[in-house]
């Protein structure tokens, strides 16, 4: 694999694991720390596993995928036997808690939940619901964190979401959502729609999953205007598992584009499909490509922002750590904050950010 540039090998390896055989020492070292960093090793154990002869992996390189598969097995259950608690938390309210990212992909033991690791549950609640969620959570055992008074309001009055929920025994993650961007972006969507179309995991009635095209949405809007980079590859692998899994139904895409229009987030999609295809060769129509570019920037901007999502999706290790991808990673940081605040909010929030981390 010599004619593969590092930085390329992880998304290499993941298109094509039976390439495995031909890696020296010093590439698995590299695999594996770009595979760990960018929270993808599970993954890459199940699929070199899965595609090539044991005899072809080094044994303590096997030691390290097995560590990443037992791993990933427990943290299953764990977010399985989370997710029960949650329910019974909220069971005595009438209404729908939907799963979103990670525990969803688990939930509802979709292909993206293979090797999938996170680090919290994220959950989507109506509006007209959230302080009636939080008090049955705060029952139950978990605490808001955040505890400054700019950060509670911070979330509260501009956000989508409340601080993030810890449990003050079991040290588990929630974070309750009521819609998939905060109130000041330009381009939050009705949470309505989203909820209204919603997917049941269970004849309960009371646990769902976005339907397919909206979880696409989500995963694609969570990606391009969180401006967080570090997981940018395990995301777009997350799409690609999606779409995969999706496609052979019918109207699929029809679907996906007449759901980003109503949703208003046709361009995060846009980037997405046209990465997700570029780096894991996606099986995307073209048409469904130019279609989404008709409502996306101009020409200028729309080559200026493939460059910077490229050098920012790369493997978080220092061997791909260049001046470029520093300074496109940065922009995109500024970007997220831009796209999710007016810069009447946004300014003093940056040098409220900047002071904080100055004082650290």
């Amino acid at each position: 694999m010599n004619d593969i540039d590092n930085c390329t090998l992880l998304v290499s390896v993941l298109r094509n694991p039976e390439k495995v055989s031909s890696l020296s020492l010093s590439q698995w070292d590299l695999l594996l720390r770009h595979a760990r960093e960018s929270r993808m090793l599970s993954r890459l154990a199940y699929e070199v596993y899965q595609y090539s002869d044991l005899e072809n992996i080094p044994e303590k390189v096997q030691m390290h995928l097995d560590s990443a598969i037992t791993f990933a097995k427990r943290q299953r259950q764990v977010v399985k036997w989370e997710v029960r608690r949650i329910t019974e938390a909220l069971h005595e309210l009438d209404m729908p808690m939907v799963i979103l990212k990670g525990g969803a992909y688990v939930m509802a033991d979709l292909p993206a939940a293979l090797g999938r690791v996170f680090t919290d549950i994220d959950i989507l609640v109506p509006k007209e619901n959230i302080e009636a969620v939080e008090q049955g959570l705060f029952a139950a055992g978990w605490v808001t964190t955040h505890l400054d008074k700019y950060d509670q309001r911070y979330y509260r009055q501009w956000m989508h979401e409340l601080p993030p929920m810890l449990h003050h025994q079991r040290k588990s993650i929630l974070d309750v959502h009521h819609n998939i961007l905060p109130e000041t972006s330009k381009a939050v969507p009705d949470a309505r729609l989203l909820l209204n179309d919603i997917k049941p995991l269970d004849g309960a009635g009371k646990r769902y999953v976005l339907s397919p095209a909206d979880m696409i949405i989500h995963s694609a809007t969570h990606l391009f205007y969180d401006g967080e980079f570090d997981h940018g590859l395990r995301d777009l692998l997350d799409m690609h598992d999606l779409i995969t899994a999706f496609k052979t139904e019918e109207k699929f895409w029809q679907q996906l584009l007449t759901r980003a229009s109503q949703l208003n987030l046709g361009r995060p999609l846009f980037y997405a499909l046209k990465h997700v295809k570029r780096l894991y060769h996606t099986d995307v129509p073209d048409n469904v490509l130019q279609s989404l570019k008709q409502g996306a920037a101009n020409s200028v901007v729309l080559s200026l922002m493939n460059r910077i999502f490229s050098l920012a999706l790369r493997p978080p290790h220092s061997s791909c750590r260049t001046i470029s991808s520093a300074m496109a990673r940065q922009f995109l940081y500024v970007r997220a904050h831009y796209l999710r605040m007016p810069l009447h909010l946004l300014l003093p929030h940056l040098v409220r950010k900047a002071l904080r981390s100055d004082d650290k």
